[in-house]
């Protein structure tokens, strides 16, 4: 639904709080017996085949046997890639019917599905039949459960209701929720979000980011794309920025959600802070220096990314958009400084063609005129946010100066990002 002025701006009374649901049947903190007489007829695999030890004995109970019923669809071929091949109005099981497929990834494909038996709309996560997928999909399933013994009203990730094994794909159940940060952004044309609405984006986002790093888990890629609105519904408002002007409506006028409340998605690359943590994470963009210069990392390559997510949504564009690490580690300098030399001193044999005599090896190692154009272009930190924020300009490039630190020792935690002024100071709690 859309209204196509608005003479008010709508954060005054914003709704911040989660939307609390009625406590489900298949819930997880339910015991396995609630789960029983979900799965009739359907190809349910054997748990031990997962090759994920730590998930037998809590999920081996959840698979339950019965008489074969009708409306599944015809057996096909998954497609070359492995992936679930369907149409639209099938059975997913006899539960669930396919209504849309609104997303596609590495992983596999989520399809909007009608939920028979609870009589409301899913999202289902259909994964690839491949065993390294599989396995990250289980290991994904054993977070969220976790997750929600200790998120029970589920306001800061996104729920699973369910999960089950079909025709070699697993299937994760979850909460429909609205789009996310990335598409709320595409859609609006890359129009920067208002000040106020980064600040209640920005708090979320860092109470989960603190409550997994509590639970001692890394979510290891945070970016708007896992990030999702709970609603769906928006408004317009005139945009009077010439700048922003849209070619395709012909309109002064840009999207606002209705509601700022996010939920955290994809947990299928977390990891357990006892884990080995030399391999490369995170999507290219949201990268902390120390993955890109194979220093090893921890819970502050979450942070790196909460700080490239905040910039991106006070900018309408992503601020290290680089596919090469030289690169890369050139715009962080333009944007933030030089990496300092204890950091340059300490990187792994892979990246030590990145350094040369004590500093980085730019721009006499790139790889075209174009790249260190690309490099050049960029503003200082706080000229970008300058930019682009009329009022607590000051306070969000300190936050921003925080998160960002090259140092990941020195980099600000969630809870201590939580109590910056940016989000603290009494103007911000006026109604």
């Amino acid at each position: 639904m859309e209204m196509e002025r608005a003479t008010e701006f709508p954060y005054r009374n914003i709704d911040r709080r989660p939307k609390k649901r009625p406590r489900l049947a298949w819930d997880i903190s339910q015991t396995p017996k609630a789960q029983s007489g979900i799965y009739y007829g359907q190809e349910v695999g054997n748990v031990s085949s997962f090759g994920h030890s730590r998930v037998h004995s809590d999920h081996a109970s959840l698979f339950v046997k019965g008489p074969t019923q009708k409306g599944s669809p015809p057996w096909r071929d998954d497609d070359k890639d492995g992936h679930y091949v369907f149409e639209l109005g099938e059975n997913l099981t006899s539960r669930y019917k396919i209504l849309r497929k609104i997303g596609e990834g590495t992983f596999g494909q989520v399809l909007e599905c009608w939920d028979r038996e609870v009589k409301e709309m899913v999202a289902i996560k259909v994964v690839r039949s491949i065993k390294k997928y599989r396995e990250a999909a289980m290991i994904e399933i054993d977070v969220l459960q976790l997750l929600g013994r200790y998120d029970r009203n589920g306001s800061r990730c996104v729920q699973i209701r369910n999960w089950f094994d079909y025709r070699n794909h697993i299937c994760i159940v979850f909460e429909k929720l609205g789009p996310s940060l990335f598409d709320f952004l595409r859609k609006n044309n890359y129009r920067s979000f208002p000040v106020d609405l980064v600040r209640e984006i920005g708090r979320q986002l860092l109470e989960c980011v603190a409550f997994l790093h509590d639970m001692r888990l890394i979510h290891t890629d945070l970016k708007p794309e896992n990030i999702l609105f709970v609603s769906p519904d928006y408004i317009k408002i005139p945009d009077y920025k010439v700048s922003s002007w849209s070619p395709k409506d012909g309109s002064f006028f840009k999207r606002l959600p209705k509601s700022s409340v996010i939920k955290v998605i994809d947990f299928g690359s977390t990891a357990y802070e006892h884990q080995n943590h030399n391999y490369i994470v995170s999507t290219r963009h949201y990268r902390a220096p120390e993955v890109v210069l194979g220093l090893g990392w921890s819970y502050p390559c979450d942070i790196w990314s909460v700080g490239c997510i905040l910039v991106e949504l006070c900018s309408g564009e992503a601020l290290f958009q680089t596919h090469e690490n030289l690169e890369h580690l050139a715009m962080m300098e333009r944007v933030l400084g030089p990496l300092p030399q204890n950091i340059l001193k300490r990187v792994d044999r892979h990246a030590e063609k990145f350094v040369r005599r004590g500093r980085l090896g730019w721009p006499e190692g790139a790889a075209s005129r174009e790249s260190i154009k690309a490099v050049l272009k960029l503003p200082r930190l706080q000229n970008l946010v300058m930019q682009h924020v009329d009022h607590s300009a000051g306070d969000l490039i300190d936050l921003m100066q925080g998160l960002l630190r090259y140092d990941p020792s020195a980099r600000m935690t969630a809870h201590e990002a939580l109590r910056h002024p940016f989000f603290t100071r009494e103007h911000h709690r006026r109604s």
